[in-house]
C-alpha cells in the first residue's frame, strides 16, 4: 500500500501567538519622509536657478535672432525692418515697414513682440552716432544697404551682471558679450584728415 507523506512548514511560531513581521515605525516614516522632502527642496531651488539663468540667455537670444532675421530678411530683399527696443515697459518688437513714413505704425506690420521679464533687464542702448537713451524707444533700421545706426544694448541679468548685444553697421554683424562694450566715439570733424 502506498504511503503519502505530507510535509509540514513550521515557522517557528507557536499556535495562537501573533506573527510579528518587523515593519516600519511611524517615526521611521518620519524621518525618511523628511529627509526626501529636503533632497526634493535642495532639487528645485538647484533647478530654478538654472532655469533662471537659462530664461535670461534664451531671452536675450530671441532678441538676438530678432535683429539677425531684420537683417538677413532686408538684405535678401528691398524691404525695410525695425526693431524697436521699449526700454520702459522693457520689451522688443521687430516689424517691417511698409508704409513710406518711417515713423508710421501699422499692427499689422508687427512679427514678433516679446517683453523681457525681470531676470532679464534692458539697462541702456547707446547708437554708434553718439545718441544714448535709458528710458525710451531705441529704434534699429535695417535695409538693403544694412543697418541705418549700429549701436549696443545692454541687458542685466538677475545678478546685476552686463551683457552687450552689438549692432555693427558696418559687417552687419549681431554679437552677445559678457559685460559692457564700449563704442568707438565719432570723431569731430577737424579730426578727419581728408
Amino acid at each position: 500500500m502506498p504511503t503519502c507523506i505530507a510535509q509540514m512548514r513550521f515557522d517557528g511560531h507557536k499556535a495562537g501567538r501573533p506573527d510579528r513581521r518587523r515593519g516600519f515605525t511611524f517615526i521611521e516614516l518620519v524621518i525618511v519622509t523628511v529627509i526626501v522632502g529636503l533632497f526634493a527642496v535642495a532639487a528645485q531651488l538647484r533647478l530654478a536657478g538654472l532655469l533662471r539663468k537659462h530664461t535670461f540667455k534664451s531671452q536675450v537670444q530671441e532678441f538676438v535672432s530678432a535683429l539677425r532675421m531684420a537683417a538677413t530678411a532686408a538684405a535678401e530683399s528691398d524691404r525695410r525692418y525695425e526693431v524697436i527696443v521699449d526700454i520702459a515697459q522693457q520689451s522688443f518688437l521687430l516689424r517691417e515697414i511698409t508704409s513710406p513714413d518711417l515713423f508710421e505704425f501699422v499692427e499689422e506690420e508687427v512679427i514678433i513682440e516679446n517683453y523681457f521679464s525681470e531676470d532679464c533687464h534692458v539697462a541702456y542702448v547707446q547708437f554708434d552716432d553718439g545718441e544714448y537713451t535709458n528710458e525710451d524707444r531705441a529704434k534699429f533700421w535695417a535695409g538693403h544697404a544694412g543697418w541705418a545706426y549700429g549701436g549696443v544694448v545692454v541687458f542685466l541679468d538677475s545678478e546685476q551682471r552686463p551683457h552687450s548685444v552689438v549692432v555693427n553697421r558696418l559687417s552687419r554683424m549681431i554679437m552677445l558679450t559678457e559685460g559692457e562694450v564700449a563704442l568707438l566715439e565719432p570723431k569731430a570733424k577737424d579730426d578727419v584728415p581728408f
